[in-house]
């Protein structure tokens, strides 16, 4: 059994497609977004990238050192991510220290728990968490200010090709894992597919 994360994306489609296009993505390509709806994404979003970094790090902890330079250059960018996170909740006077939703709990946990996987579990978890939010801010097409600047920091070339580098490392470590380790791989990659699609939808029903 061979696997890689092409044939995840063909093999589960739609779900990638309910992960990638919403209508909170939509509406914000449109500017019809609610603030109340935006301004609960960027707070969650917060706690879930706190809890994003822990695990990148837990998966560098195992990762083959041929791996480390691409893994590196995305924890290292994480601290300038919540740096710039802080700046935008300022701007909007969103307070981050919130205790989480259920959905971001929830999200929260499952990357806690794929510390027990194997990496080229944790590796295509990686590249499928990274992945949505790159085809997320993208598909819709060019976004109003200010949303711009939100699609721009995961739609932006270089992220655009760091994914890329995420996509080659799972191939490879799918490439000489077992039937059960590909298995768990790609059940790993339908969780966060759903957990996108949830994540999305949270910060859309806050208006509702």
């Amino acid at each position: 059994m061979s696997l890689s994360c092409n044939q995840l994306l063909e093999k589960h489609r739609q779900l990638w497609h309910e992960a990638t296009v919403h209508p909170f993505l939509t509406q914000c390509q449109q500017g019809t977004i609610k603030a109340e709806q935006f301004n609960t994404w960027l707070v969650q979003d917060y706690q879930f990238v706190l809890e994003f970094t822990r695990m990148l790090a837990r998966i560098v902890a195992i990762a083959p050192q041929s791996d480390f330079d691409i893994l590196l250059s995305g924890l290292s960018a994480i601290k300038d991510e919540l740096n710039w996170f802080q700046a935008k909740a300022s701007e909007r006077s969103l307070y981050l220290d919130v205790p989480k939703q259920p959905t971001c709990a929830e999200y929260c946990d499952y990357m806690h728990s794929l510390a027990l996987s194997p990496y080229p579990v944790q590796s295509t978890a990686l590249w499928g968490i990274e992945f949505a939010y790159n085809q997320g801010w993208q598909l819709p097409g060019t976004m109003p200010a200010p949303y711009s600047e939100f699609a721009d920091r995961w739609g932006n070339p270089g992220f655009t090709e760091y994914v890329k580098q995420l996509e080659r490392l799972a191939d490879i470590s799918l490439e000489t894992a077992s039937e059960t380790i590909q298995e768990q791989a790609e059940e790993a990659f339908v969780t966060v597919a759903k957990l996108e699609k949830d994540f999305w939808q949270m910060a859309f029903n806050s208006a509702q």
